[in-house]
């Protein structure tokens, strides 16, 4: 009965941010598609600029402690208080040094003029975002995902009214910029008006080191993720005009719209879920075996359908304008593929409190990125600077593996007999479903073809070979329905 209890929770949980996710990222996308539609290529590549300094600033301000938050059993208000007095510290005596710093990050690039204003109102976006981390965490430990999903649905929307507004008055990257701080602004806004928490006058250094273990831990790791990838957006900046890096920004936003919402709806689902059976080696077994079906079932087709639908995607919404992103978000979302599971066997070491063997496959995957950075600078084009991260991912998600199963008590056969079904049977419907590229059609039409030959078949085979998360997935969309009706 409690494993069914918590088998709903867990449902729910994965539904609302399922909810949350794709619905933010619908908002995101009309509304990316509006801007992309209206602003020059250049303006991109100047948010680009700004929003590479801004993730830095962005970890620093976490540093960690969120994660530590979710991963810990039953973190206290003392524990909550301290990560939020904690956060907004940092977080303006960043900003401070982040103002006197915009001439010299602009001068880098030659753009002064437009940087220095920009940035200074772009850096408030981290403040913002600081006000709300505790808040968004701690309705996380409590799986009450649906109150997250409100604020965001919320602040996207308006955010995104306002940005498309700007961008039709003529603002150019100035859109760009309100839409994001205003987004940050109204979330944090919404969830410390219906969040039902409220820090109390409390910092304990005590509660403050013992979270550090493993708050350090992801705070590092990320630090060197964010670093390696930045790297990249830093080098073409520097390199090739802004154009350019607004196209690469551009295929990676909309690479990321899939990979990094998948990503995090597994994470913040099955961190909490597996982190409940630490001490229970069968039940660890057992749940983690499931996520990681879960994550292969979902992931890897919506990674082959992106694939296989770029073209007409990007036709339907851009016209030829952003013809040059495609193939890069073509390998980008191969890329976010192995990103999903590897982020996946990281919640996995994570729940178990192995915070040092975390940090030890970010390191690898970040020495490779930036390894693949430099031995493909010499082809000189963005797009084989793209396939040196899909190959460093590789790399990475290889040793990964290697490290997830000597850590948890899942073995190399086991792993790979809940992942290959999925990867095998996906690239046999991307390859069927490709067929009906060489067609003369309109893109939606394309598109729509696509989809519906890919899905068929993708359901068909795991229903004639008797999928056990299929039947589940089913039988849990049955019973909301049979319950709504």
């Amino acid at each position: 009965m409690a494993d069914d209890g918590l088998k709903l929770r867990t449902a729910r949980t994965l539904k609302w941010n399922s909810i949350d996710r794709f619905s933010s990222q619908i908002l995101y996308a009309v509304v990316g598609v509006v801007l992309a539609n209206v602003l020059p290529k250049e303006d991109f590549g100047l948010v680009g600029v700004i929003l590479m300094f801004q993730a830095f600033a962005v970890l620093f301000v976490d540093s960690g402690f969120g994660t530590a938050l979710l991963q810990k059993k039953e973190p206290s208000q003392t524990d909550y208080s301290t990560v939020f007095w904690f956060n907004t510290g940092v977080a303006t005596a960043i900003y401070v040094i982040l103002w006197f710093c915009a001439p010299s990050i602009a001068a880098l690039f030659g753009r002064t003029e437009e940087l220095v204003p920009m940035s200074r109102v772009m850096f408030l976006t981290f403040i913002f975002t600081a006000l709300g981390i505790v808040q968004t965490n701690q309705l996380m430990k409590k799986m009450d995902v649906r109150q997250v999903a409100i604020a965001n649905l919320v602040s996207q929307i308006t955010s995104g009214a306002l940005g498309i507004i700007l961008a039709l008055r003529g603002f150019g990257a100035w859109s760009l910029v309100w839409q994001s701080v205003s987004q940050a602004a109204i979330k944090s806004g919404w969830l410390w008006l219906t969040g039902g928490w409220m820090p109390s006058a409390r910092f304990s250094s005590a509660s403050l080191r013992a979270m550090l273990r493993v708050g350090a831990g992801v705070f590092a790791s990320c630090l060197l993720n964010v670093g390696s990838l930045n790297a990249y957006t830093f080098v073409i900046g520097i390199l090739y005009p802004m154009a350019t890096l607004g196209v690469y920004t551009q295929a990676d936003k909309w690479s990321k719209m899939g990979y990094a919402s998948l990503s995090q709806i597994f994470n913040t689902t099955f961190l909490p879920l597996l982190s409940r059976f630490q001490e229970e080696k069968e039940r660890f077994v057992r749940a983690m075996r499931k996520s990681n079906r879960v994550t292969a079932f979902i992931a890897c087709p919506v990674s082959g359908a992106l694939i296989v639908m770029a073209a007409p995607i990007f036709h339907l919404l851009f016209g030829s304008k952003w013809d040059e992103a495609i193939p890069l978000f073509q390998i980008l979302v191969a890329r976010g593929l192995l990103i999903v599971l590897i982020a996946q066997c990281n919640t996995c070491i994570l729940a178990l409190g192995k915070a040092g063997r975390f940090v030890g496959t970010e390191v690898v995957k970040d020495v490779l990125m930036v390894g693949a950075l430099f031995a493909s600078l010499p082809f000189g084009s963005v797009e084989a600077l793209v396939w040196g991260q899909f190959f460093a991912s590789l790399l990475t998600y290889a040793y990964v593996i290697y490290i997830t199963v000597r850590v948890t008590f899942v073995r190399l056969l086991q792993y790979l007999a809940d992942l290959t079904p999925y990867l095998l049977l996906t690239a046999a419907v991307m390859a069927a479903a490709s067929l009906l590229g060489t067609l003369s059609l309109h893109p939606a039409m394309l598109i729509a073809a696509e989809f519906c030959a890919g899905a068929l078949l993708y359901i068909a085979v795991l229903y004639a070979a008797r999928s056990v998360i299929l039947r589940e997935s089913f039988a849990y969309l049955l019973g909301r329905f049979r319950r709504k009706s």
